[in-house]
């Protein structure tokens, strides 16, 4: 059996069939909605432009609160995830007792809904019945308690770290593969020329991590643009905005029938997520290269 045979062009008509129908056409269809004036309290659906992003960029400013906010919740906990994640992938895979154990117990979050994981800390980070509150209470730091999720200044801190503390997992084992798949030769000639663990780590292990460094940054990056669940249970974008991001904001004005400030704001939202994608790859490969 010749295994570099080429399969006919036709195999991939369902999957692209499929595209199609339940992404490309909805997606032109949204881009469509988001200049007319659809919503909830008329008949008919006009259309009017730019009307909605002048709205948005113009006419209310909190809708740029809610764009700011989503560029700060995606370059925080993609940095904490990545660094993070990093950090551990790299004491999981130097030979220590119980590794498997321990990478089990860090990705063990990842497996968990959104929801459930919400509910847990928003319990935990009650201001009067929280675990952590009564925790501090108790070890006599109780000028450390706060209201952690209804306060403006530490809400979105908090968000960002249960977010932070959830995902980290993911990007460990990404980071465990792209280790192990290193040969260990280079590793044996770097120990005989004398180099240590943090030679080893910057010149042999970062540089060859590279590929799986972009993936990870692009993943995490794409995922906090689209950020909407942990947020939602939490503090659904309380207390006032502080913690309102777009798809949060995409939410609220379809419950309340603001159909087409919606789909322009979900369009920004793809058309941030693509363009920031392409910019990351592009600058993560020009060092790769």
């Amino acid at each position: 059996m010749d295994r570099n045979k080429t399969y006919p062009w036709y195999f991939a008509l369902g999957a692209l069939l499929l595209f199609f129908i339940l992404c490309f056409i909805p997606s032109v269809i949204g881009v469509f909605y988001s200049f007319t004036d659809w919503n909830s309290f008329s008949d008919s659906v006009n259309f009017v432009g730019l009307d909605n992003f002048k709205t948005i960029f113009i006419s209310d400013k909190s809708y740029l609160t809610f764009i700011g906010n989503t560029v700060y919740f995606t370059v925080f906990t993609t940095a904490l995830k990545t660094i993070v994640g990093l950090i551990f992938a790299l004491l999981f895979t130097r030979g220590i007792k119980f590794a498997n154990f321990h990478r089990m117990v860090i990705f063990s979050p990842q497996v968990l809904s959104y929801l459930i994981v919400g509910l847990v800390f928003k319990g935990m980070l009650h201001p009067s019945t929280g675990f952590l509150n009564i925790f501090l209470d108790k070890i006599g730091l109780d000028f450390l308690t706060n209201d952690w999720l209804g306060s403006i200044k530490y809400a979105f801190p908090s968000v960002m770290l249960v977010d932070t503390w959830k995902g980290v997992g993911y990007g460990m084992v990404i980071f465990i593969a792209g280790i192990q798949g290193i040969p260990e030769s280079y590793y044996e000639a770097a120990s005989l020329d004398g180099a240590g663990f943090l030679q080893k780590t910057f010149k042999i292990t970062l540089p060859l991590l590279m590929p799986t460094l972009i993936m990870t940054t692009v993943l995490n990056v794409t995922y906090g643009l689209r950020v909407f669940d942990i947020i939602y249970v939490l503090t659904n974008g309380g207390p006032g905005y502080a913690t309102d991001v777009m798809n949060t904001a995409v939410f609220k004005e379809f419950s309340r029938g603001n159909y087409a400030v919606g789909t322009a704001l979900s369009t920004l939202l793809a058309v941030f997520t693509m363009a920031i994608s392409y910019f990351i790859l592009k600058a993560l490969n020009k060092k790769t290269s």
